[in-house]
């Protein structure tokens, strides 16, 4: 049996190892493999296997290749696979829903503890010499947020935003909460609010939900009129939730303070962006997901993915096969 990674860098640039998938049969791992219908389809060739991560799989590509039985992402998203033409053709395709909760609610935290106290820029201007010919013992050059006692309020309560809620409170905030169902879990971390009552009470507000239409564009030049000025704002789920020039004119005006974002809505970054030249706005290059334990769970996870489906019980699977 043929199996295909088209896309491998990223999950596993070498502190990792292949061998739990190359277990079932002829492995052969691309590190990157160009956005091209083509190509992508030449690289499959005749494997019945194929595993990516961001790579597409169109249905140009799974027309080319009649011998695919199977596919899975290296990732939870999974809107880079054509999965209703993979359904026609009887291919499951499966994903990785639940690797990375702590990783990613931990990232949204050191994003806000960037914002309030800018270690990295205090950190470099010590570096540069800044402190040793100080006047004062001290010096900073933001105002700097202490967190306790302050709201902070989360737009989708799943895991993910249930984890970082948790650290909130443990920082002493008041966590409010608003999303598409309410549990009993989360109860017991946040306050359920409608949207309009988080957006008015929150002085942090985290977003941590899926993109959907409902979702696309839910921070715009409205929704940041409903919160508080000065409010901070982080952004490490889906870039597309934020109308990005609405978010840049509002760090520019200051009526947002900052925004700790590591995803935007084109990736890689253009140069184009607003938010790259938007005041107090730190933007990290999709990292969240990434430590190496996180990383090894999309490997183990994605290992039980394809043998499940090798003994004719596939699970993860999200285009209904």
């Amino acid at each position: 049996m043929k199996i295909v990674i088209l896309d491998g860098y990223t999950e596993n640039p070498g502190d990792l190892s292949w061998d739990a998938l190359a277990a079932f049969g002829e492995l052969t791992v691309y590190d990157r493999t160009p956005d091209d219908d083509a190509e992508i389809a030449k690289r499959i060739g005749d494997a019945e296997i194929v595993f990516t991560n961001k790579c597409p799989i169109r249905r140009p590509v799974l027309e080319a290749c009649p011998e695919l039985r199977y596919i899975s992402v290296l990732a939870t998203g999974y809107n880079i696979v054509d999965t209703a033409c993979a359904a026609e053709k009887g291919i499951p395709v499966s994903n990785v829903p639940t690797y990375g909760t702590a990783a990613v609610g931990q990232f949204a935290i050191a994003l806000l503890l960037e914002l309030c106290h800018h270690v990295a820029h205090h950190s470099e201007a010590v570096h540069r010499g800044r402190w040793e010919h100080n006047a004062d013992w001290c010096f900073w050059d933001y105002p700097l947020i202490e967190l306790d006692g302050k709201t902070m309020g989360i737009i989708g309560f799943g895991r993910i935003g249930q984890t970082t809620g948790r650290i909130a409170r443990a920082l002493g905030m008041r966590v409010l909460a608003t999303g598409s169902r309410e549990s009993e879990a989360g109860r017991a971390i946040a306050d359920y609010v409608d949207l309009d009552t988080l957006l008015r009470e929150s002085d942090v507000i985290a977003l941590h939900c899926p993109l959907f239409p409902s979702t696309q564009g839910i921070i715009n030049k409205d929704t940041i009129a409903k919160m508080k000025d000065g409010v901070l704002l982080i952004n490490n789920s889906r870039g597309p939730l934020i109308v990005e020039q609405d978010l840049a004119d509002a760090l520019n005006s200051g009526k947002v303070a900052g925004a700790g974002l590591d995803v935007v809505s084109t990736e890689p970054i253009r140069g184009d962006n607003p938010l790259l030249t938007a005041k107090n706005c730190l933007i990290t290059p999709h990292i969240s997901w990434a430590p190496k334990e996180a990383r090894q769970r999309i490997l183990q996870i994605s290992a039980k993915n394809l043998e499940a489906f090798l003994q004719g019980a596939p699970i993860n699977v999200i285009n209904g096969l």
